[in-house]
């Protein structure tokens, strides 16, 4: 049998469909849904529309006559409701992703959920199609925010021990990978059931022979504790940091039930501006209740944060969600002003991003490349912009030191 795996979604997810590809035993994976006989649908759930693209798609695959397997997280919600409508032949919660193999083999139809609170039993040590690793650390997440359902699909946070994770990270350098990247539901929320604390495992980590830089998932504001601080100089750690904003008003704060506050966070933002770190974070426009008033306050604190990075998009509706609710209190903000809105936060960080690069000039960049793209091969520096270089060589998962380049809007190109 044929086996086809379509990832929706996060960097978690990703790590979790590595799991289950290293853990079948007697079917052959292939890289072409065309190919393959069953497609593993491991899904995304946290807007409408992702788990619309996740239906559209099996909707396609079972057109084109393929069995298909629902997992991830848009199974907590429509796993069910698409095996009673005959849209998919069977369904497994991410609990259950070790037993890939029987519900391959599995002729029937199934709907096997699990348990959402345990931790990761398996582990990855390849990752196909990748440069670098990632290294998921944690599940789950404490947070109750306005507009997100996964804490209700990934459950409470809870952490891998610090053993499994030195051991997995060893593994995957040993088949050469070279740069980690932490991963999970909420990083930053590490050791908080286990008495330790992230700060204290990329310690730890950065012992292990052969890692020569480690990457971070999305942080919280909160979570930049003394711990955290002390390893903040290390060379090991990437010169960026995404820390997740969600917005710059504290009215919006408040009703997105969010924990930072907008002061603060201007505060923490220029703290680590000033030890030269890229700063990148995440922004919704448009949530319910994000009136002209609100967005005058946003803007105006959004414009004192030294961002270099951002991903920011528009709300959308999530129905379970506490937002949803606000949407039928303030209704929908207008969707020309939520792109107007999009598009002036962008250009500020575009622009922030260009000087950032300027200051930069004559510091060396570490980049390890991962593709080609025609003449160019590119890669990501560390701080998390990418820098072409011109090359017939074999540059794939090669870090090289570049130190004479030119700067422009798309990126950096290394002089050869």
């Amino acid at each position: 049998m044929k086996v086809y795996f379509k990832t929706f979604g996060c960097r978690t997810n990703i790590y979790d469909s590595e799991i289950m590809k290293n853990s079948i035993n007697f079917d052959e994976i292939c890289n072409d849904e065309s190919l393959a006989d069953t497609i593993v649908v491991n899904s995304c759930t946290v807007t409408n529309g992702a788990d619309s693209d996740v239906r559209t798609y099996i909707s396609r695959m079972k057109r084109a006559g393929k069995r298909v397997l629902l997992t991830g997280c848009g199974a907590v919600f429509k796993g069910k409701e698409l095996l009673d409508d005959g849209k998919v032949d069977g369904v497994f919660g991410m609990s259950r992703k070790l037993e890939i193999s029987d519900f391959l083999k599995n002729s029937t139809k199934f709907y096997e959920f699990g348990d959402s609170s345990t931790t990761e039993k398996g582990s990855v040590t390849n990752f196909s199609n990748h440069s670098k690793a990632f290294l998921k650390i944690q599940e789950g997440c404490n947070f109750k925010c306005s507009y997100c359902i996964i804490p209700h699909v990934r459950g409470i946070a809870r952490s891998e021990s610090e053993e499994k994770l030195l051991n997995e990270a060893k593994n995957l350098v040993e088949n050469g990978f070279c740069e980690i990247v932490l991963t999970g539901t909420n990083i930053g929320s590490y050791g908080s059931d286990s008495g330790t604390n992230l700060g204290e495992l990329l310690k730890k980590l950065s012992l292990i022979k052969g890692i020569k830089r480690i990457r971070l998932g999305s942080l919280e504001p909160s979570q930049i504790d003394d711990s955290f601080r002390e390893i903040l100089k290390e060379s090991w750690l990437e010169r960026h940091l995404h820390i997740a904003l969600q917005h710059t008003s504290q009215k919006m704060l408040s009703l997105m039930r969010r924990r930072n506050t907008a002061i603060k966070d201007i505060e923490l933002f220029c703290e680590l501006s000033d030890m030269g770190f890229a700063l990148g974070t995440d922004f919704i426009v448009g949530h319910p209740g994000e009136s002209d008033e609100i967005w005058s306050e946003a803007l105006s604190n959004f414009k004192k944060f030294p961002l270099t990075h951002i991903h920011a998009f528009i709300y959308s509706k999530r129905d379970g969600t506490r937002s949803a609710e606000l949407l039928k209190e303030f209704g929908e903000i207008n969707g020309k002003i939520s792109k107007q809105r999009l598009k002036e936060i962008q250009n500020i960080v575009n622009l922030n991003n260009l000087e950032f690069r300027k200051k930069l000039y004559n510091e060396p960049l570490n980049v390890l490349f991962e593709q080609k793209n025609g003449e160019f091969w590119s890669g990501f520096d560390q701080f998390y912009n990418r820098v072409y270089l011109k090359s017939d060589q074999d540059l794939r998962n090669k870090f090289i030191e570049v130190r004479d380049y030119e700067i422009k809007d798309s990126g950096n190109f290394a002089k050869a």
